[in-house]
């Protein structure tokens, strides 16, 4: 990753072919996105050979880590703003301090936990649900994967200075490289071979730290040979990084519950009600990956311009970025209900088609207000807007839990009904995103400039 030292935004990519760039920089970031599901998609496939007690017990370690790393998902979407931004002022001095900041917060971090929730290790997955057959196997799995928990937060940090310095071919290869060594040291550590014994799902986790901690050192090596690092770290830029932190906390742990409670509203609607919904929402979890990598592009771009103070050209990427996500949106839409039927026999059981099948076709029809929500969060990552995306996210989440509570449940309608509210929730965070851009409301930035 060579530093651009003599970078001008008027010889950008985007400047000359602006729908080209655009793709050709969500491309390799989807397929970056997209490693770590398939991924788990095979530890779950090993994992499940060892018996229902193994897997019960490595899925409550690893939703127990994963929902203590998620809260400081901040290290990669502020750090990416702040980089991407000074990179448009082509202050790469201010670039090196951002980068110094980002890793070593991420470890500093990631060592805390350590100390912090080592001792607490066998109450967290008690907490968390494990009985006493799988109590020993989760807290082992989760201790290990708890010492990887350093290289997974300075490889967020990582990714972000890297898709801020527009740099989106090093975190694909690095997240592709580490997701087959995890699938590789998984056959190995998971059955044994030759003469490695056989450690079961505590070789998993071992697969996962010593893949993570081996991608960490690969994306800090790329950074500081190519971009560098600086021993100048002011305290104000760990204190703005934090401060994003929580507003992101926030916006996230809303939408956590918002998700939460449909899923709990659908389950108590009946068996066939929750099998539905689960086949939807999983789903709609995947068709996500597209929309995140079109909506992380577009807040690079957005960062790079306004950094560049080309106004012009931030409105352009704006308007781009929101028509593509409709449009990516739209043609999600159609390829959802072109495959209806092969997504009812792979994931719906039959006594659950007939509620699946309306509740899926109001998924489908507004898919493109879905494509615009994440475009706008994308451009609004970009401007900095955090706490305007943090607002909007508890207006609408605040509002629409009312009216889950309104549906019948008697219903045979009921699901469809709880997937319309969760379409007007994100139609909230479309409609006040586009509005943020135009014409404006509030402090934009867009108005501003």
């Amino acid at each position: 990753m060579a530093a651009p030292e003599s970078t001008d935004p008027r010889n950008h990519p985007f400047v000359r072919s602006p729908h080209f760039t655009l793709f050709s920089m969500s491309l390799p970031l989807l397929l970056s996105l997209v490693a770590e599901p398939l991924t788990g998609l095979c530890d779950t496939s090993f994992i499940s050979r060892l018996g229902s007690v193994s897997l019960a017990a490595v899925g409550v370690g690893a939703t127990s880590l994963s929902s203590i790393l998620w809260v400081f998902n901040f290290l990669t979407v502020g750090t990416q703003t702040e980089v991407a931004n000074a990179l448009g002022q082509k202050d790469m001095a201010r670039i090196r301090q951002i980068n110094s900041l980002a890793l070593l917060m991420a470890a500093a971090i990631g060592l805390a936990l350590i100390v912090l929730l080592y001792p607490f290790s066998d109450g967290i997955v008690r907490f968390m649900g494990a009985d006493q057959k799988m109590h020993a196997m989760a807290a082992a799995y989760f201790t290990i994967r708890l010492f990887g928990g350093p290289a997974v937060l300075v490889s967020i940090a990582a990714f972000g200075i890297m898709r801020g310095m527009q740099d989106m071919k090093t975190p694909f290869k690095i997240a592709v490289a580490v997701n087959i060594l995890n699938v590789l040291l998984d056959v190995v550590l998971i059955f044994g071979l030759g003469p490695v014994p056989a450690f079961g799902a505590a070789g998993a986790a071992v697969a996962s730290s010593v893949s993570q901690w081996i991608g960490a050192a690969w994306a800090v090596w790329a950074i500081v040979t190519g971009v560098g690092v600086s021993k100048n770290i002011r305290f104000q830029d760990a204190v703005k990084l934090l401060q994003i932190g929580g507003d992101i906390f926030i916006r996230t742990g809303m939408l956590t519950v918002f998700i939460l409670l449909t899923t709990r509203q659908a389950t108590l609607v009946g068996a066939d009600s929750g099998a539905a919904h689960q086949a939807i929402r999983q789903f709609w979890v995947f068709t996500a990956l597209f929309l995140d990598a079109h909506a992380l592009t577009g807040q690079s771009l957005v960062g790079y311009f306004l950094g560049a103070h080309w106004p012009e050209q931030v409105r352009r990427v704006a308007g781009i970025v929101c028509f593509w996500a409709g449009m990516i949106g739209a043609m999600i839409g159609v390829a959802m209900i072109l495959g209806r039927p092969l997504i009812e026999a792979m994931l719906v059981p039959d006594t659950a088609v007939a509620v699946f099948r309306p509740a899926w076709l109001v998924t489908c029809l507004f898919q493109p207000v879905n494509g615009v929500a994440f475009g706008t969060d994308g451009i609004h990552w970009g401007t900095g807007d955090f706490k305007f995306l943090r607002n909007v996210m508890l207006l609408g989440t605040l509002f629409c839990i009312g009216l889950l509570f309104l549906v019948d449940m008697t219903s045979p309608h009921a699901l469809t009904w709880i997937w319309a509210v969760t379409i007007l929730w994100i139609g909230i965070r479309a409609l006040f995103g586009v509005l943020r851009i135009w014409p404006g409301i509030g402090a934009s930035p867009f108005k501003a400039r």
